[in-house]
């Protein structure tokens, strides 16, 4: 009896590990709890490990030494199937090459209302030396004032602005994304349904910015709802918006997508992550790279922060920023080349 037990077990842990490793295979990817559990690589790997010190524990007791080879073997392969990805997508690149006269630097950073200073953002905006600068979660005041310090050391941007709900005095600052461009990539401008609303993200806006002479990139400012249990069906919708985002065309997105590349699986087209743009980071490795939370370790926190371009972009490299800064994302700066 206990002989069944135990291979009943060892076949369900085997079920759970492939499960959990590749939720895309059975469609689990956008289903709770699968969609939460694959977002943390990192700790399913570590948990992985932890089983298997504990079957090695058990193959000293003689009766369970063939219950816990089994669960040794599956744990292994769970391990070793978790670190595969993980070095295919990237543990962590920590500089960004030489830019060059055609090159575009993208940062995104949801700073969590007023956690980061206005200064801390223009500083990292100065350092990183970023032309596109997606802020979720930032005001419209804070922006301006950032553009005002980047002015005064001779790095101009355009503030670009979303708010949902503006006639509520102090409303959550999650109603509110801002964007800034250098003004050498052209003049932009928010289009109508983002400001209004009637086509963006449902819960926290997204802003979509137009060139006004129809030539550069169209650039998106993403922010998708958090995949809570009671706002699911929600996230799907927000993740969905973001896919159409990006048809066939000149297209950058930026922000909190609360979205990991798993996620993204039945959202890309002609091998594209959401729509036909690509995802940066995991194609410059920094794809296991966690951006939040910033209180964990980046090898062990979510990349749910995102850099995306189509086909015409090429991405040459990408960085985590340590500091925080108080806000509970990390900051990720991406540099694109023009294709060919």
């Amino acid at each position: 009896m206990l002989r069944l037990v135990g291979i009943l077990f060892t076949v369900l842990l085997a079920i759970a590990a492939a499960i959990v490793v590749w939720p895309q295979f059975f469609h689990l990817e956008h289903t709770y709890p699968f969609a939460q559990v694959v977002a943390v690589r990192g700790v399913v790997l570590v948990a992985f490990l932890a089983i298997a010190v504990l079957a090695l524990l058990l193959l000293l007791a003689r009766p369970l030494r063939g219950f816990a080879a089994s669960v040794l073997i599956v744990a292994l392969l769970g391990a070793g199937a978790t670190g595969v990805i993980g070095l295919a997508r990237g543990f962590g690149g920590s500089t960004l090459p030489a830019e060059t006269e055609q090159s575009i630097r993208v940062l995104t950073w949801n700073t969590a209302g007023e956690a980061v200073p206005a200064e801390v953002v223009a500083e990292q905006i100065l350092a990183q030396g970023a032309d596109i600068v997606a802020l979720p979660e930032t005001t419209e005041a804070v922006g301006e004032q950032i553009a005002v310090m980047l002015r005064e050391q001779g790095h101009p941007m355009w503030v670009h602005h979303v708010q949902f709900r503006p006639d509520v005095v102090d409303g959550p600052k999650s109603w509110q994304t801002t964007v800034l461009v250098s003004p050498d990539l052209g003049e932009y401008s928010v289009i109508e349904s983002s400001q209004n609303g009637s086509s963006n993200t449902g819960s926290v806006p997204s802003a979509v910015l137009m060139p006004i002479d129809g030539s550069g990139p169209t650039i998106v400012a993403v922010h998708a709802v958090a995949p809570r249990v009671e706002e699911m069906e929600l996230w799907r919708s927000d993740l969905q918006w973001i896919a159409d985002q990006c048809p066939a065309g000149d297209f950058i997105l930026a922000g909190d997508f609360n979205a990991t590349v798993d996620h993204m699986a039945p959202l890309g087209i002609d091998g594209g992550d959401m729509g036909y743009c690509r995802d940066a980071a995991s194609r410059t490795g920094n794809g296991v790279s966690g951006t939040w939370p910033s209180s964990l370790p980046a090898p062990l926190g979510v990349p749910i922060d995102h850099v995306m371009a189509s086909a015409n972009w090429t991405p040459t490299g990408s960085v985590v920023l340590d500091d925080a800064a108080g806000s509970d994302h990390r900051a990720l700066v991406v540099q694109l080349e023009p294709a060919g």
